[in-house]
């Protein structure tokens, strides 16, 4: 069985020694290790650096930020015959020591993805602020996903070939919460193992103050529950315009029956337009429902491609080098 542990890279070439010692070299059950270091467009030494710690595979692409890193890193080890997947970040942030109990429930069949759940209290850079808005994005993955998954936003995670197969990122920002919403909505067995966290090595890119950080992460969770629960979104929003309407055109109707209906005709015409926008964001939701699913027929079909290229390939791309640097072009 073999495991490869991505570390997604933007200028990092101060860091990555440091993440790179502290990768394991062996674990139970793991035949062979390997580690493959994504180049988001570094326009520092990163692939330099990553090539002369002699990592097993250096993959450039131009920068596009860490959620389509995260995914060109799993197609990357896909096509290297990976068995399990482990994702970690290029800042040391995650204590490599947990990595064995990252992929403990993957080897024992119980889990096809697992995530590390970090001591979110005891960390003392987090904000109040960013401690609440990780427990409110970790329970709307919960309730979208249908999983007990306890640090959502957590970025190390194990993840069985099968399961790396069927993600699809669509989001810029991040891939932590829709990656898990994903695998829920398809069935997987996700979970959470408790891991421990290094100190800092430097600031986060990706909370680069906390306006833009409480800004992105509702407008993660808003489009997250728009793309993956549509029809209830829709409904939940239909039903505050309707219940508007039908409230405002009830008081209307008091007016009517009391005599005094004359004076407050635009009552009525407010009333109409609450109920017809209720009723247009329900047929929305309808349409976005269907869309939804023909998104889940999509990803399917590009998993069985997937399968179906592994099967006449043995296992190989047919276009995979041996060399250690690998050139990914941008994927509109």
């Amino acid at each position: 069985m073999k495991l490869i542990i991505q570390i997604p890279c933007y200028n990092e070439e101060k860091q990555l020694p440091i993440t790179v010692a502290a990768l394991p070299r062996e674990l139970p059950a793991i035949d062979a290790i390997e580690v493959l270091v994504i180049d988001d467009g570094s326009t520092d030494r990163t692939a330099e650096v990553a090539r002369a710690l002699g990592v097993h595979h250096v993959v450039r692409a131009p920068h596009r930020g860490l959620a389509r890193a995260f995914m060109t890193g799993l197609e990357a080890s896909i096509q290297a015959g990976a068995d399990i997947v482990v994702n970690t970040d290029a800042d040391n942030q995650y204590c490599a020591d947990d990595i064995g109990k990252l992929v403990e429930p993957i080897v024992g069949g119980r889990a096809e993805m697992v995530v590390g759940a970090r001591p979110i209290r005891t960390i003392e850079h987090f904000s109040p602020v960013k401690r609440f808005l990780q427990r409110l994005g970790s329970w709307a993955v919960r309730i979208a996903s249908g999983t007990d998954v306890e640090d959502a936003p957590s970025g190390f995670r194990a993840i069985s070939r099968n399961a790396a197969m069927q993600l699809k990122v669509f989001t810029d920002y991040s891939y932590t919460l829709e990656t898990i919403i994903q695998a829920g909505r398809k069935g997987m067995a996700v979970a959470s193992v408790p891991i421990r966290t290094n100190a800092d090595l430097r600031p986060s890119r990706l909370v680069k103050g906390i306006a833009s950080y409480v800004r992105r992460s509702l407008v993660t969770i808003v489009r997250i529950f728009m793309t993956y629960r549509p029809l209830r979104f829709f409904l939940i929003l239909g039903s505050i315009a309707f219940g508007v309407g039908v409230l405002i055109g009830v008081r209307y109707l008091y007016f009517l029956g009391t005599g005094r209906g004359a004076g407050h005709v635009q009552s009525l015409i407010l009333a109409s337009m609450f109920i017809v926008m209720g009723f247009m964001t329900f047929v929305m939701g309808l349409l976005a429902d269907i869309i939804s699913v023909n998104r889940r027929l999509l990803e399917e079909t590009i998993a069985r491609i997937w399968k179906i290229e592994e099967a006449m390939a043995g296992r190989r791309s047919p276009g995979e080098s041996s060399e250690p640097d690998v050139m990914v072009r941008a994927r509109r």
